[in-house]
């Protein structure tokens, strides 16, 4: 961050994030940074295994 009393002043009132909080961060950044093809599959994968349906063809 580039204005660090803003960051502190949040820090303060606030209060430190939750490491989970932080780990979404980090893979949400990293999830937009794919291309659409691997988002769609990234999405594909997710729902198939909150469903139990895993697919037999492995992704790209």
């Amino acid at each position: 961050m580039k204005n660090l009393n803003f960051a502190t002043e949040l820090h303060l009132k606030l209060g430190a994030p939750a490491s989970q909080t932080v780990e979404s961060l980090r893979l949400l950044r990293a999830f937009l940074k794919l291309a659409p093809r691997q988002r769609f599959e990234v999405i594909k994968l997710v729902e198939d295994l909150s469903t139990e349906e895993i697919s037999e063809h492995p992704l790209s």
